[in-house]
């Protein structure tokens, strides 16, 4: 089985420069690097964090990626973080957790090895799973992964996170390591309802399939790539407009010309732009409202700081 063509990214990406490869043992990163290698990729740090979740489980994944590059001829990067102990010192969900933990380790390894670039193994199946999540956590459109991401984890550090399998199924990238007899670990907690992701992944999208008699992850990732094309669409039609005034402030007035969608759309962006995360259609609305002179001049972002209305501008400071 062929599955190059579904991957546009490798045809467009520098094979000269140096990229950091999250693996993690399982089927879909190790098929990423094994792409990546016999498309000729050579100057490639494969980077892999042990979450010291599952004992001796988690210690034979470290040892696996490390052979793997080894076999490979390339640098290992190891790291290990007590994943246990940061959720119960933080209070965070094991998701929440493991992020902040990989993009600590993939910032260390980016200065390390002076590499801003991040290859990460995400492909459909896990896109589909981000787009209902974010749906039902009231999030504003469909909004998936990206296939090029910036995030900036402080003023010093940014890091672009590029995902080239998310046209890609899970099952095609099984298929394709088996048909070349590579092998990969299996990780037996997704099959455990622990975290939401498995539990979309084992029992909500089967029985979407089930009700609707249809493939309801290719659903989703359609409708995904539907949406970012209009946003895309969106973006290019603002970026004509100078909504912003030399300060970097929003200028009341001129979103005031735009339609409903427009105004969102470029309100979603000046907060996007500085950062602000968990951006839902709830916080947007609150957003608009703030056109209005008659209704509040603030608004309360995550993250602890303040959208605020000043002589017919929208700025965000500190809270």
């Amino acid at each position: 089985m062929e599955i190059e063509g579904k991957i546009p990214w490798l045809a467009g990406a520098s094979r000269s420069r140096r990229w950091l490869v999250g693996v993690s043992g399982g089927a879909d990163s190790v098929a990423l690097l094994r792409l990546l290698t016999e498309a000729g990729f050579r100057d490639l740090i494969v980077c892999h964090l042990d979450h010291q979740l599952r004992g001796d489980a988690s210690a034979g994944d470290a040892r696996f990626v490390r052979e793997l590059a080894e076999e490979l001829g390339l640098v290992f990067e190891g790291g290990r973080e007590d994943l246990g102990r940061r959720m119960e010192e933080g209070r965070a969900s094991m998701e929440t957790a493991a992020r902040e933990a990989r993009h600590a380790f993939f910032a260390s390894s980016a200065e390390k090895y002076e590499c801003d670039d991040v290859l990460l193994g995400h492909h459909a199946d896990d896109q589909a799973e981000t787009v209902l999540w974010n749906l039902l956590r009231g999030s504003h459109g469909l909004k998936g992964m990206r296939v090029e991401q910036e995030i900036t984890l402080d003023p010093d550090v940014v890091l672009r996170f590029h995902r080239p399998l998310l046209d890609v199924r899970h099952a095609d990238l099984t298929e394709w390591l088996s048909a070349r007899g590579y092998a990969w670990r299996e990780d037996a907690s997704n099959k455990e309802p622990v975290a939401v992701r498995n539990r979309l992944r084992n029992e909500v999208f089967p029985l979407l399939d089930e009700i609707s008699g249809r493939d309801s992850v290719a659903a989703f990732v359609r409708a995904a790539g539907d949406a970012a094309e209009r946003r895309d669409a969106d973006f290019a039609v603002l970026r004509e407009i100078e909504l912003l005034d030399p300060q970097g402030r929003m200028h009341l007035p001129t979103l005031r010309k735009l339609a409903p969608d427009l105004q969102r759309a470029a309100l979603r962006q000046f907060l996007m732009d500085h950062d602000v995360p968990s951006i839902d259609r709830s916080l947007l609305e609150r957003a608009v409202e703030m056109m209005d002179t008659t209704k509040p001049a603030a608004v309360n972002l995550p993250g602890g700081r303040i959208l605020r209305r000043r002589e017919g501008r929208l700025l965000v400071c500190a809270g």
